[in-house]
């Protein structure tokens, strides 16, 4: 019964062109504003590479586990 009474698929939409390809030049003012993005994005990687205190390995110091008492004693 499924086959009588299934519906009937649309017909597809009429297939539009390709959009034209975009020209390999690019210009002057193009190729001066992805040089400043490029400059800006390595400056920005630098200051975040500046704010990391520890090295891929960790902290390499032995870390302070004695703890102070509050009479000065050891």
């Amino acid at each position: 019964m499924g086959i009588l009474f299934s519906p009937k698929m649309p017909s597809l939409p009429p297939v539009q062109p390709l959009p034209p390809a975009p020209s390999g030049e690019l210009s002057q003012e193009e190729k001066d504003r992805i040089a400043k993005e490029q400059r800006d994005a390595e400056r920005r990687r630098r200051g975040r590479r500046s704010t990391i205190l520890t090295s891929p390995l960790g902290i390499q110091e032995e870390a302070e586990t004695e703890k102070k008492t509050l009479l000065g004693g050891d």
